[in-house]
């Protein structure tokens, strides 16, 4: 299965600019091919604290945006928004819409405490395996890249980690060296999507990448705005396994 993954600049706190950037690209994307698009951590409005002026109520435009933009193009769309459920503290939601329109939802696990997000945002409760197209993925959202215990634990039904980001310039080592770890450790692909630009008194260098089982990158970028290609497979994922069998011998408390 062919994945893209948009490496793109975001405008602070305008979802209508962000939807017009991303809709062009999403369509380029669609048109070579890509079965699964991914998007960075907080499409619509980069990572803001400001919840009550950028949290949209369940189902709200940027769900009916990604829903509507994956119709049209016939393919699955993911990216994470800032989702508020009632009149309850709002999420950090990754949605995924397929190609039907249909939806599924993962809330992070691990809100960024050293940014206070603990404070605006609620942590989600359950991870989230979707498969697609024969494709076992499951997702986290920036912060969540750090605790490998996450990752371990759904290693045995994970053929592809799908990790959306808004990861500053100054930690850009940790997270490309978290993303071959995650897919070294559990002999699966990796794809980390994360922004450019500049937002929220932070940079962005991007440093997406998509790795393959064994760690190596098999599209990589950083710096500009840009589309990532690779073709994934489960096989490859299986005959990793089966060559090097590492998981086997993994101990779980």
């Amino acid at each position: 299965m062919l994945i893209a993954g948009l490496q793109v600049d975001l405008v602070w706190e305008d979802r209508e600019a962000n939807y017009a950037r991303l809709q062009p690209r999403i369509a380029a994307a669609a048109s070579c091919g890509a079965r699964l698009v991914v998007l960075p951590e907080m499409f619509p409005c980069g990572f803001s604290m400001d919840v009550d002026r950028i949290a949209e109520p369940f189902d709200g435009p940027s769900v009916q945006f990604l829903a509507a933009t994956a119709r049209q193009h016939g393919i699955w769309i993911a990216g994470s928004l800032p989702e508020r459920v009632g009149d309850d503290m709002p999420s950090n939601t990754l949605v995924l819409a397929s190609p039907t329109g249909a939806l599924q939802r993962y809330r992070k696990l691990h809100p960024f405490t050293f940014a206070r997000e603990h404070h605006h945002y609620r942590a989600g409760t359950e991870r989230v395996t979707t498969t697609i197209e024969g494709l076992r993925c499951t997702w986290f959202i920036c912060y969540d890249l750090r605790f490998a215990d996450e990752f371990w634990a759904t290693a045995d039904d994970t053929d592809c980690y799908v990790v959306v980001a808004n990861w500053p310039q100054k930690r850009r080592h940790h997270w490309s060296t978290l993303l071959a770890a995650r897919a070294i450790e559990n002999q699966a692909y990796v794809v980390g999507i994360n922004r450019v630009g500049r937002g929220g008194g932070l940079e962005y260098t991007g440093d997406s990448a998509i790795l393959d089982p064994w760690g190596t990158p098999l599209a990589r970028a950083s710096g500009a705005e840009t589309m990532l290609l690779a073709d994934v497979t489960p096989e490859v994922v299986a005959d990793a396994r089966r060559v090097f069998p590492v998981l086997n011998d993994r101990r779980h408390s």
